[in-house]
């Protein structure tokens, strides 16, 4: 009986903790470079991996920005994700709201868990995995229209490069860049910039962050 009891009580907490979670650095990406079938499908990448975790009820946004293409105007990462607080999978407020976020925030490689609650491998882990596609500046606006920040707007596995962030906060140098979750330097590669292979050669994978927006 006592077998049986203890069998049955792990899955509630788990349960309880992923339907406060609020943000989270998705485990997979869509698989194929920086073409994430634009804003609409990263979207929905997020909500689908929140939704195997338990915390669907949400409405889940991928922290990405697009530029000015084509008659539409820029699209603001930070403008796209809700006012916060998020918690991670194990409950860590990892930004009170979208100025800390900017500011002094809680990341680290030990918060920026993934859907499951686990830490994504980062700088001197194989694979690195450590750079998150965000399309955007330091302070979560998109990049002016011309030189490609974006895989053009999310949906280009070719050419074009992406700014990412680095999720352990460490890269080359001792300086903000590389210190930076959200915008330390653009992909790049034989590709052509945006494919699964260039996103991987600069220690990538295709990931980006979720936050619920409500």
């Amino acid at each position: 009986m006592m077998l049986a009891a203890m069998s049955f009580v792990p899955p509630a907490p788990a349960q309880a903790q992923s339907a406060d979670t609020g943000f989270f650095l998705t485990s997979n990406g869509i698989g194929n470079g920086g073409n994430l079938g634009g804003l609409a499908g990263a979207d929905n990448h997020c909500q689908t991996l929140a939704q195997a975790a338990g915390a669907g009820a949400k409405t889940w946004r991928a922290y990405l920005s697009t530029q000015a293409a084509d008659d539409k105007p820029a699209v603001n990462a930070r403008d796209r994700i809700g006012k916060g607080p998020w918690k991670n999978a194990k409950g860590q407020v990892v930004a009170k709201d979208v100025a800390e976020l900017h500011g002094t925030n809680g990341l680290t490689k030990q918060t920026a868990l993934s859907e499951k609650g686990e830490v994504i491998n980062g700088r001197g882990d194989t694979p690195n995995r450590h750079d998150a596609l965000t399309g955007s500046q330091a302070d979560g606006t998109a990049f002016a229209a011309g030189e490609d920040r974006t895989c053009k707007n999310w949906t280009s596995s070719t050419q074009g490069a992406a700014m990412v962030g680095h999720t352990d906060r460490i890269g080359l140098r001792d300086d903000d860049a590389s210190k930076s979750w959200n915008s330390s330097h653009p992909s790049r590669g034989s590709d052509g910039g945006c494919s699964q292979a260039d996103l991987k050669s600069t220690g990538g994978d295709g990931l980006f962050y979720c936050f619920a927006a409500n």
